[in-house]
C-alpha cells in the first residue's frame, strides 16, 4: 500500500491530503445542529455542534458516529436564522471518533442564501480582528 493510499483510507481532517481537497476557507464556529441518516439499516438521529464551516461543507462534533461516504440530512441552528436551515442532503468526507466532516448537497435557494450570508458577514475584513469597526 503507498503513502498516498493510506492516507485516502484512514481519512484524517488534518491530514495534508484531506486539506489540499479543501477549496474553500472554512470558517471557525460554534452553533448546534441535528443530524440524521441510516447507519447499518439502523435509523440515526443526533445532535452536536458546527466546528467549521463552508459552502461546500460542515465540520461537525456530534454526539453519536458516523460511517464515512454516510448520507445524512442537517438541520443547522444558524445564528441570526429564525428557522433551522434544512439540508436534506449530504455526505460523510471524513470521520475521526465523533468529529466528522459533511459535503453539503442540494438545498433550497432560501437555504443557500442564509449559508451565503452568514459566511459573508463573517469573512469580511471588518469582521476579522484587524482593528477597524
Amino acid at each position: 500500500m503507498t503513502a498516498q493510499t493510506t492516507a485516502i483510507l484512514t481519512s484524517q481532517p488534518n491530514s495534508a491530503d484531506q486539506s489540499n481537497r479543501r477549496h474553500r476557507s472554512r470558517t471557525p464556529t460554534i452553533f448546534t445542529l441535528l443530524y440524521s441518516g441510516m447507519n447499518s439499516g439502523q435509523m440515526l438521529i443526533a445532535d452536536g455542534v458546527v466546528t467549521n464551516l463552508s459552502a461546500k461543507g460542515i465540520g461537525i462534533r456530534g454526539n453519536r458516529s458516523v460511517a464515512l461516504g454516510m448520507e445524512l440530512s442537517l438541520f443547522v441552528d444558524l445564528p441570526g436564522v429564525e428557522e433551522p436551515l434544512c439540508i436534506g442532503q449530504s455526505r460523510v468526507s471524513w470521520v475521526e471518533g465523533r468529529q466528522f466532516g459533511v459535503e453539503l448537497g442540494a438545498m433550497k435557494l432560501e437555504d443557500m442564501n442564509h449559508l451565503r450570508l452568514f459566511l459573508w458577514d463573517h469573512n469580511t475584513p471588518s469582521n476579522n480582528q484587524d482593528g477597524s469597526n
